[in-house]
C-alpha cells in the first residue's frame, strides 16, 4: 500500500461449506441476492454461504479474490449514500478455466440451490417460443464433451453427477428477466438432458425443482469514479463494489426440492404463482426501461434519470404505463398498478442511480420478446392502439443498425448484432420486412399482421424524418 493511500478491503474467508453456487457472478445478483441470503444467514442461520461462478473471464474473481471474498454494496439513496460490506460469497470459480472444479462445486453434498443470473441470451434458448436452441454453439460443445460451456450444459452435466453420486437435486433458482423463468430454465435443462439421456431427464423431472422467481433493484454499472468515492466515503479502498438503489423486490414461488435460506424472514415474497408478479414487472419496468433506452440513446440522453428529467420522455413514459401496458396487465395479490407505475417513474429519475441508456440498450433481440412484444401482440389482438411501445420496437431497429441519428457509429452488443445491421436498408418498409423475418425475435402473431408492419413502418419513418425526440413528442 502506497503511503496517503487507503488500506485494500480485506477479511479471513469463511471455511464453512457453500449451501448455494451462484452461475454469472454479475454485479446484479451481488447487489441484490447475495444481499438477502446474508440477511437470511444472519436472520436465521443455516449454511447458505455462497460460491459465484464466473462463466467467461476471471476479472470479478480476481478482483474479489485479494479482499477474501468481501465487498462493498453502496446504496444510492436520493439523499445520501450508505455502504455495506457483504461477506456471504465463500469462493469463486473461472469456468473456462477450471469447468470439473465447477461441476465438483455443484455436485457437492452441502448444496442445496444452483441459482443464476447469466443473463436472457445465457439459456441458449430461442427468446420467441421459450425452447433450447439445439444449434448454439455452446449446445452443440456440451453435447459432444463432458466438460461444459453453457449454463445449460452446467447444470445437466452436475445434475447428472449427483444423479450419479446418488445425491439428490439441487435446486434451479433463475434470477433472469424471463417470462415464467423457472419453467423456460426447466424446459431448457430437459431438452438438453433428453439428448444425452432420457433417463437422467426423466430423473430431473421427476426429483428437481425449478421455481420461478421475480427480481427487482437498479443496479447501475461501477465506474473507476464511483471506486474513488466509495474510498473517501468509507476509507478503505474496494476494487469490486456495487451500486445499487434503495428499492428491492424479490418474489419467489415457494417450491424447493433440498430446502432453502430462511428469505421470508428478510423481506423475500414466497408466493404459489409468480407469474403476474413477473408480467408487472418485465412489462411495466423492464418494457419501459428499454422504451427509454433506445429512445433516450437516439436523443442523446446518457442515463434514465437523464432522460425523464426531459419532460417530453416523462410523459411519454406515463403514457405507455397508462394507456398501453396497464391495460393487458392482471394485478397481483395486493399490488396497485397505477400506484407501482409512479413508484418506478420516482425511481427513475433518482439523480443518484446513473443507469446509462447504452447498458440497458445491449441485447436488445432477446430482451425485446418478454419485454414488449407480448404486450404490443396482446394490445393488438384486443384491438387496443399501442403506438409507444411500437415507436420504440422502431427506435431499437435504429440502434441496431450501428448508427446514430448523425451517423455516427454505435457498438451494438447483440447476439444477433451482425445479421440486424446488415437487415437495415434505405427504404423502411424492406427494413422493417426484413426485422419481421426474425422469428427468433417476432412472435408469429406480429409477423403475420400486415398492420403491424404498416405501423412500424410509419413509426421508422418518422423517427428517420424527425428524430427521436420528436417523435416521441408526437406521441402526446
Amino acid at each position: 500500500m502506497e503511503a496517503g493511500l487507503p488500506a485494500r478491503l480485506t477479511r479471513i474467508p469463511s471455511e464453512a461449506p457453500a449451501g448455494i453456487v451462484h452461475l454469472g457472478l454479475g454485479a446484479f445478483f451481488r447487489a441484490h441476492g447475495a444481499i438477502f441470503v446474508a440477511e437470511a444467514m444472519a436472520r436465521s442461520g443455516g449454511d447458505w454461504g455462497i460460491i459465484g461462478v464466473s462463466l467467461q473471464s476471471p476479472g470479478t474473481r480476481d478482483r474479489l479474490a485479494p479482499q477474501g471474498w468481501a465487498y462493498t454494496a453502496l446504496e444510492l439513496g436520493p439523499e445520501g449514500e450508505t455502504p455495506q460490506v457483504v461477506t456471504v460469497l465463500r469462493d469463486v470459480l473461472v469456468a473456462p478455466e477450471d469447468p470439473q472444479a465447477v461441476l465438483d462445486a455443484m455436485a457437492a453434498p452441502s448444496v442445496k440451490i444452483v441459482s443464476l443470473t447469466v443473463t436472457e441470451k445465457g439459456y441458449c434458448h430461442e427468446p420467441a417460443t421459450g425452447r433450447l436452441n439445439a444449434d448454439h454453439p455452446d449446445i452443440r460443445h456440451d453435447l459432444d464433451h463432458p466438460l461444459p460451456r453453457s449454463a445449460p450444459g452446467f447444470l445437466v452435466r452436475a445434475l447428472a453427477a449427483r444423479r450419479d453420486r446418488g445425491l439428490p437435486p439441487f435446486t434451479v433458482l433463475c434470477c433472469d428477466n424471463l417470462p415464467e423463468n423457472g419453467r423456460v430454465v426447466r424446459g431448457v435443462v430437459l431438452d438438453l438432458a433428453r439428448l444425452i439421456d432420457p433417463a437422467l431427464a426423466d430423473w430431473i423431472a421427476a426429483e428437481g425443482a425449478f421455481p420461478a422467481t421475480m427480481v427487482d433493484r437498479i443496479v447501475p454499472a461501477t465506474t473507476p469514479a464511483d471506486l474513488d468515492r466509495l474510498a473517501a466515503l468509507t476509507g478503505t479502498r474496494d476494487e469490486a463494489p456495487v451500486m445499487h438503489e434503495p428499492f428491492r423486490q424479490w418474489v419467489v414461488e415457494d417450491d424447493f426440492c433440498a430446502g432453502r435460506p430462511d428469505l421470508g424472514a428478510v423481506g423475500v415474497q414466497l408466493v404459489k404463482d409468480v407469474t403476474p408478479f413477473e408480467h408487472m414487472k418485465l412489462r411495466m419496468l423492464n418494457g419501459t426501461h428499454s422504451s427509454l433506452a433506445y429512445l433516450g440513446y437516439l436523443a442523446g440522453h446518457e442515463t434514465i434519470a437523464d432522460t425523464v428529467a426531459d419532460p417530453v420522455f416523462a410523459g411519454f413514459v406515463r403514457r405507455l404505463w397508462r394507456a398501453e401496458i396497464i391495460p393487458a396487465l392482471t394485478p397481483p395479490p395486493g399490488e396497485d398498478l397505477a400506484a407501482y407505475a409512479e413508484a418506478l417513474a420516482a425511481r427513475y429519475a433518482n439523480p443518484a442511480i446513473r443507469h446509462r441508456t447504452w447498458q440497458i440498450a445491449m441485447d436488445g433481440s432477446q430482451k425485446l420478446p418478454q419485454r414488449i412484444l407480448g404486450t404490443i401482440a396482446e394490445g393488438r389482438a384486443a384491438g387496443r392502439a399501442v403506438p409507444g411501445l411500437t415507436l420504440a420496437v422502431a427506435a431499437w431497429m435504429r440502434y441496431a443498425s450501428g448508427r446514430d441519428e448523425d451517423g455516427a457509429a454505435i457498438e451494438v452488443k447483440d447476439p444477433l448484432a451482425p445479421r440486424l445491421a446488415a437487415l437495415w436498408q434505405d427504404d423502411p418498409a424492406r427494413t422493417v420486412a426484413g426485422f419481421l423475418s426474425l422469428a427468433q425475435v417476432f412472435p408469429a402473431a406480429l409477423r403475420d399482421d400486415p398492420g403491424f408492419a404498416a405501423d412500424l413502418t410509419a413509426a421508422l419513418e418518422g423517427l428517420i424524418r424527425d428524430g427521436a425526440r420528436a417523435s416521441v413528442a408526437a406521441h402526446g
